[in-house]
């Protein structure tokens, strides 16, 4: 049976093999980084750039099956790419070109997640960026697992405020800043 982390190596393999900046976002990286939860697809950032878009997205539903019929158009537009693996397994593939998102994929690590199998995964503080912004109740959840269980004092609070900070003022919505500065402080 193919497992989560077997579709995020199969991904991760083909974006190597073409020397593709990318790295592993969302659920997989929060069970590393913060408190196992369930999750049913493998979210990735590619670095894309602006204007070559069409060039991966091509490359990417030649190797992998769409999961929705105008997936190209899709993606183009909205800069998400939405495949699935083999057994069904849904890929969420981002399009990246922002400096953050630059920043975001140069800043990865690779983390051992099963013996001699490493995936690319974002840094806790990078994760915890993506998951503010997001704002949703399941990813303030994530933000707390991934301060606990990294420890506020350990993690890159300049870095993370730097980054979010101008995230929150493009989506007009300060008081994500505020809620983790809360969580930053109360949660041991």
């Amino acid at each position: 049976m193919e497992t989560l982390i077997d579709v995020a190596l199969e991904v991760q393999e083909f974006l190597e093999k073409r020397r593709w900046q990318f790295c592993i976002i969302g659920g997989l990286a929060v069970q590393h980084w913060g408190e196992p939860r369930l999750t049913r697809d493998v979210d990735m950032t590619l670095l894309s750039g602006f204007g070559k878009e069409v060039e991966y997205v091509d490359a990417l539903l030649d190797q992998f099956s769409a999961r929705i019929g105008n997936a190209r158009d899709f993606a183009l537009e909205n800069r998400v790419l939405l495949l699935r693996s083999k057994s069904g397994i849904g890929i969420d593939i981002s399009l990246a070109g922002l400096p953050f998102e630059e920043v975001l994929v140069q800043r990865a690590v690779a983390i051992e997640m099963l013996p001699g199998k490493s995936l690319t995964l974002c840094s806790a503080e990078d994760l915890i960026i993506l998951k503010a912004f997001a704002a949703r109740d399941t990813d303030w959840r994530d933000v707390q697992s991934i301060v606990a269980r990294q420890g506020s004092a350990s993690l890159d609070w300049n870095y993370i405020e730097t980054n979010l900070a101008p995230l929150c003022e493009l989506k007009k919505e300060p008081q994500i800043l505020s809620r983790l500065t809360i969580i930053r402080y109360e949660t041991t």
